[in-house]
């Protein structure tokens, strides 16, 4: 059988997933091709189809196009007149050459953890995440979580950009984005599937120092977008 149709594992998947993670970090792929692949990746069956979501990405060894080197001399049944030994070659699995980190262009600004073109990714599976404070937010976020509560706080958050993106792949989580008062929120690019999509701040064209531009796949879960608590409460005393 060839390698291309051997079944997959979670693990794969999940190894596949973070592969696309990084090709989103160093700008080879945009956060509408990440949602895709991963909606691929995870649906994937055999490595032929799992490999098709990184075929065009550099700097990484497909399992269906490795073919380990022929054991030396097998073309010999016998060797000075006794029966060749029986070969102990196994093969390896295939190495993964990762591509080279990401360096931001000389004179481009590169503030905290992540350079100006870099994406933060959230995960978490069955946890509590937040990003909350004076966290350094970069041009896109993606969020990748299984059954999880995650909180992001935009309020006293640092940004790079008026404009944020953020990308949603998620199953049965519930996620909170919370911004200031003058910030707007798009999230027209959201599918939710058995789950819900809920925009409670303003949603018009950006006007403020923040507008969140946010898509993807809910699967089961919810996101919702709100101000802070007690925001109403000061509105209506006038503080």
């Amino acid at each position: 059988m060839e390698a291309r149709n051997l079944r997959v594992s979670d693990a794969e998947r999940e190894h596949v997933g973070e592969l696309l993670q990084k090709a989103v970090g160093q700008g080879m792929l945009s956060l509408g091709e990440f949602t895709e692949r991963m909606d691929t990746a995870l649906a994937a069956n055999t490595r032929g189809e799992l490999n098709s979501v990184l075929a065009d990405l550099p700097g990484i060894t497909l399992i269906s196009d490795y073919d380990p080197p022929a054991y030396p001399n097998a073309g010999q049944p016998m060797y000075q007149g006794q029966p060749y030994p029986a070969p102990t070659y196994q093969p390896q699995p295939p190495p993964v050459h990762p591509s080279p980190p990401y360096r931001a262009p000389v004179g481009a600004p590169v503030v905290g953890t992540y350079g100006a073109a870099n994406a933060a990714v959230i995960r978490g599976r069955m946890a509590t995440v937040t990003r909350n404070g004076a966290w350094i937010v970069p041009p896109a976020v993606v969020v990748d979580t299984r059954m999880s509560s995650v909180t992001i706080d935009f309020t006293r958050a640092v940004m790079q950009t008026q404009v944020v993106n953020i990308s949603i792949d998620d199953y049965a989580s519930s996620i909170s984005l919370i911004v200031p008062e003058e910030a707007t929120v798009d999230m027209n690019g959201v599918e939710a599937v058995g789950g819900s999509a809920s925009n409670k701040v303003r949603s018009g064209p950006q006007m403020g120092p923040l507008h969140l531009v946010v898509h993807g796949k809910v699967r089961f879960g919810s996101v919702t977008a709100k101000h802070p608590f007690g925001t109403t409460i000061r509105k209506m005393f006038g503080s």
